[in-house]
């Protein structure tokens, strides 16, 4: 054992004893612990991290139609079904957008859609 475990350990057995953790909400109750099985043991610090910092499913899923329909632009060639993806397009964003701002998160920023964009192609979305 290190010097810091120690000290924890220590630090962690005086609270005990001077019963810091008598009053903890949920105490004697078992723990619920998300269930992650559906989601690849690889993404799964990602996805973690991403609900933590207040990243819905919800928006996810939206980013991911918001890719998918870019993908479709681009090979389209017909031009009435372009618009219409566009229009698709246009009416995700405002959606996912809407999410941004609740948050207070600028997305008008092109450093932060071409981070935004990295982030996403890395965890698959």
């Amino acid at each position: 054992m290190d010097m810091f475990q120690i000290i924890s350990e220590d630090k962690i057995k005086k609270a005990y004893q001077d019963g810091e953790f008598d009053n903890l909400p949920g105490i004697g109750k078992p723990l619920q612990l998300e269930d992650m099985s559906g989601i690849p043991e690889e993404l799964r610090m990602a996805y973690k991290l991403l609900k933590n910092g207040g990243f819905t499913e919800e928006e996810s899923n939206l980013k991911r139609e918001m890719m998918t329909i870019e993908d479709l632009i681009k090979k389209c060639d017909e031009e009435v079904e372009k618009e219409n993806l566009k229009k698709k397009l246009n009416e995700k964003m405002l959606r996912f957008n809407g999410f941004m701002s609740k948050r207070k998160v600028k997305t008008n920023s092109s450093i932060f859609k071409n981070y935004e964009h990295k982030v996403f192609k890395k965890i698959g979305m």
